[in-house]
């Protein structure tokens, strides 16, 4: 195998088509969101961002990554806007120009919990000890 190349089960990141499209959906479905056209009555006043779309590489599956500004109950509101998806498909299919519009799932997007519990953890008393460095004995000034 030449240097550089990959071997055949060997995981590589998403194309650029793949990021594009997805990068098109969010802007879509953040769009649906801002106009507040669904009108389940669990999901209105929820005011939702749409963090990241990840897209498979045949495009017809997008996971939509959501989180709820003001509100930490995304995990009640998820079935709601799974119960959504098949109109916001329709929505984003007009403006999409794709064969065909993918299937939406949607998930909570946890990465600013994980942020705030790893910034908790880097401010405990044993790690700030830990990140301060010793003075050096042979460095005096």
């Amino acid at each position: 195998m030449k240097p550089g190349t990959r071997g055949k089960g060997a995981q590589r990141g998403p194309s650029t088509r793949q990021l594009r499209v997805a990068e098109e959906i969010r802007h879509l479905l953040a769009g649906c969101f801002a106009r507040s056209m669904l009108n389940d009555p669990h999901l209105v006043g929820a005011n939702f961002t749409v963090t990241e779309v990840r897209m498979t590489p045949d495009l017809r599956h997008a996971t939509a990554f959501v989180s709820c500004l003001g509100r930490t109950d995304i995990d009640r509101l998820l079935p709601a806007l799974r119960h959504a998806a098949p109109f916001l498909r329709g929505e984003i299919a007009k403006s999409l120009t794709l064969r065909g519009a993918p299937e939406l799932h949607f998930q909570a997007d946890e990465t600013l919990d994980e942020a705030m519990h790893i910034a908790k953890l880097m401010n405990t008393p044993e790690v700030r000890r830990d990140l301060i460095a010793p003075k050096d004995p042979t460095d005096e000034k």
